[in-house]
């Protein structure tokens, strides 16, 4: 009887432990799932085991898109880079092709910039990821099949304007046949071809662009500008058509400011016609301190110090080329040409820099040193210019080359007044439309008021 009475307690040996492994395995389950029980997650289930760990992050990663945009990029302007802009956005990684100087003299003509100064533009750009040089100018099936299966593309970018090659078709067909084509929107109010004309303008005026290394001689410069006389149409003046907004600034900014420690280092200067010289004086730069600030000079100092046919670009046009620069954090737009104790206080500049190549500024000779207070402070540094490029000398290529390039600007003149012409014309007819759908509303509400009040 006693064995029968204690009976329950030899059951409950056998059942609670049951009862107890059961709870305490629903509760593991619930900590795996939902982490309610001390932030346990499954990554932490799986760390003894690495490879299932691996498995487990392949299949839950989002596949990042990668994107392909190619160019020519012959003399970089703010409208190159905010396509590349547009591109990036399209995507997780933007992969550029940089066309070869071959097909570019095939299809358009002599670059005035070479591949090695194209490839440091592009390359310098903050939305690039990666960057294939010698690129074809067409997208040809081969290359397309390479795009696709060796550098993992998964959409060919390219602008709303047309590309077309010398036969007249069009050098995207079997990106768009495949299905993997998008478009983005033209930068409107710049070009190469402006740019190029621009410059040929200002050579007009018989102080045209000198090289500071190598100056062409005034007869010469005389004769060009004889030779410019009869050649307006092929030019596009110096008369800038871009309209600074603020949203296209912030779209350029990095939008963060440096961190309390950081050392924060001014470099200024016009960065006029953005070459390859100022991405690697900028590289440079930026090697010295955590944080680099860029000093743009506005238009009335360059004109003051280089001539009133600079400069080439306007100031907002300088700014978002050194603003989509990679290794700039910061631009002051309209910086003054001397570096005052009020900027170094405000801006927390904790060293001044200057290349050893820069333009000639004859106006400034044996007047006042826009230096004078950082080197007095000790934190002023001349740091050597990895190109000897400037400015003048871009422009000196194709001023010494300018049939060429009047050339081949009468053509590409034509072309891109066509195109916007198209626009227009397609923007009047979707403003007409607009229009007649709301004259249509308007009617329809019309009646219906009219039956309303006759049923009254």
């Amino acid at each position: 009887m006693d064995f029968e009475s204690n009976n329950w307690v030899w059951e409950g040996m056998y059942y609670y432990p049951r009862l107890f492994g059961g709870i305490m395995l629903t509760a593991a389950l619930l900590g795996l799932s939902t982490s309610y029980f001390g932030g346990i997650s499954v990554p932490t289930l799986l760390y003894p085991f690495p490879y299932l760990s691996i498995f487990y992050k392949k299949k839950h990663e989002k596949k990042r898109i990668r994107v392909y945009m190619d160019g020519c990029f012959d003399l970089m302007h703010y409208g190159h880079a905010n396509a590349l802009r547009q591109a990036k956005a399209l995507g997780d990684e933007l992969v550029v092709g940089v066309v070869s100087d071959e097909e570019i003299i095939a299809t358009k003509g002599p670059p005035v910039l070479c591949m090695e100064e194209r490839l440091a533009l592009v390359s310098g750009l903050k939305w690039v990821d990666e960057v294939i040089s010698s690129a074809p100018y067409a997208i040809t099936e081969d290359f397309m099949n390479r795009l696709f299966n060796e550098y993992k593309i998964d959409y060919i970018i390219h602008g709303d304007d047309p590309c077309l090659l010398p036969d007249g078709t069009d050098a995207y067909a079997l990106a768009k046949k495949a299905g993997r084509y998008k478009q983005i929107k033209r930068t409107e109010g710049v070009s190469s071809t402006d740019i190029v004309g621009r410059i040929l303008s200002a050579s007009k005026s018989g102080d045209s662009p000198q090289d500071c290394s190598n100056s062409t001689p005034v007869g010469e410069a005389d004769d060009i500008k004889t030779k410019f006389g009869a050649e307006k149409q092929a030019k596009g003046g110096q008369i800038s058509h871009f309209l600074p907004t603020s949203r296209r600034i912030v779209q350029f900014s990095n939008g963060k400011g440096p961190a309390p420690n950081s050392r924060v280092v001014y470099i200024d200067g016009a960065f006029d016609l953005f070459h390859a010289g100022h991405v690697e004086i900028l590289r440079s730069a930026r090697q010295h301190g955590d944080f680099l600030l860029v000093g743009i000079y506005p238009d009335q100092t360059v004109s003051e110090l280089r001539g009133h046919q600079y400069p080439l670009m306007n100031l907002y046009e300088r700014s978002l080329g050194v603003l989509a620069c990679r290794y700039v954090d910061e631009v002051i737009i309209g910086a003054p040409w001397e570096v005052t104790l009020d900027m170094i206080t405000t801006f927390n500049i904790s060293l001044v820099v200057h290349g050893t190549v820069s333009e000639s500024n004859s106006s400034t000779e044996g007047g006042q040193d826009p230096y004078a207070v950082p080197k007095s402070m000790g934190i002023f540094q001349v740091i050597e210019s990895p190109k000897d490029i400037t400015t003048s000398s871009v422009a000196q290529r194709i001023i010494a080359n300018h049939e060429i390039y009047v050339k081949r600007n009468t053509k590409k003149a034509a072309s891109e007044k066509k195109y916007y012409a198209e626009r227009k014309r397609s923007c009047s007819l979707s403003e007409i439309k607009s229009h007649a759908t709301r004259g249509d509303l308007l009617h329809k509400e019309f009646l219906h008021i009219a039956v309303s009040m006759s049923s009254q």
